[in-house]
């Protein structure tokens, strides 16, 4: 491991004083609990002068309820929103994906932020530096080939955050701040298709908070299937939120991490509505089959990552509306 590259260390004392350190340096990076960031920096995935700690800004850390559902600061640990009792009661998928990263150091100063903010990764590029140069690099590093798909003109890096999908099926909202003044989007725009610019936020904008909606009557859970039972990033991570119309679906949602260079809530489930359990995971099978663009960005084949998808997903809606 090398030792960490020199840089100037700054400390906001809110948001709108991070945001704007952040614009000052092309090469500044915002630091909540630098599990994923301080690794990157010591592998020289990553090129920064300065980083600016996050942890003096209260806002960040607020976690609670308000009028119409709850609010999570960017900056809450992934061992506070895991334990919190209103999350664990009423969205219980976003407890058990804090509770499953990692281990438990990590997630005692891992991040909200930085989970739905991690880095893409694929075989390719998350090596060191002697790897990489005698592969060429790729194309999110040094090179002008994404070495997944040696004829793409794009990066196939994909997104592992656990958090995201959990968010999704709950249908979060994002906060987020910038030079021109905040705004919010659903959290599934902050992403896009494409691993080496894979956040729709202009390099000075901060992700402050998520917002979600009363539960409403939703159950839902998340599983995740990877190669040892902790530290390891998902292979494939799903969550599924359902409600139930006595022995009929009433509303079904279902997000994956770990697949694409994105989180991806599946679309076009509204059909399954009304559907019994059994006719409506044929039909969940036939819609995740067709819009799984996995590739080989991982040790595992992409064909077992696709199976384990839709195997995770069919026996998350079983346990559910067992429930």
């Amino acid at each position: 491991m090398e030792p960490l590259p020199d840089f100037q260390l700054l400390k906001p004392r809110s948001v709108a004083e991070a945001v704007t350190a952040r614009a000052a340096s092309a090469h500044a990076r915002f630091l909540a609990g630098g599990t994923d960031l301080l690794a990157n920096l010591r592998s020289g995935l990553i090129e920064v002068d300065t980083l600016i700690d996050l942890g003096a800004i209260p806002e960040l850390h607020r976690l609670g309820a308000h009028a119409d559902g709850i609010r999570i600061g960017a900056g809450v640990t992934l061992e506070e929103l895991a334990a919190h009792p209103q999350v664990a009661r009423d969205y219980p998928a976003l407890a058990q994906a804090a509770a499953g990263v990692a281990g438990p150091t990590h997630r005692a100063v891992a991040t909200v932020g930085g989970n739905l903010c991690l880095d893409t990764r694929c075989r390719f590029y998350n090596q060191s530096e002697w790897w990489r140069a005698g592969n060429q690099h790729c194309l999110k590093l040094a090179g002008d080939t994404c070495r997944v798909a040696l004829k793409a003109d794009r990066c196939y890096a994909a997104f592992s955050g656990d958090l995201a999908p959990a968010l999704m099926v709950h249908g979060a909202i994002a906060e987020i701040a910038g030079a021109q003044g905040r705004r919010e989007l659903p959290l599934g725009e902050l992403y896009t298709d494409e691993g080496r610019a894979y956040l729709n936020l202009a390099p000075h904008e901060l992700l402050v908070a998520l917002r979600l909606p009363a539960a409403g009557g939703l159950r839902s859970g998340y599983e995740k299937i990877r190669i040892r039972a902790a530290i390891d990033f998902p292979l494939t991570g799903v969550a599924v939120a359902l409600r139930r119309d006595g022995e009929r679906v009433g509303e079904l949602c279902v997000a994956a991490t770990g697949t694409e260079s994105r989180p991806l809530r599946f679309a076009g489930l509204e059909v399954l509505q009304g559907m019994t359990r059994d006719a409506a995971l044929v039909t969940l099978d036939k819609l995740i089959r067709k819009q799984l663009g996995m590739m080989e960005t991982h040790l595992v084949s992409a064909g077992y990552r696709r199976r384990a998808t839709l195997v995770v997903a069919k026996r998350l809606v079983q346990r559910l509306f067992a429930a």
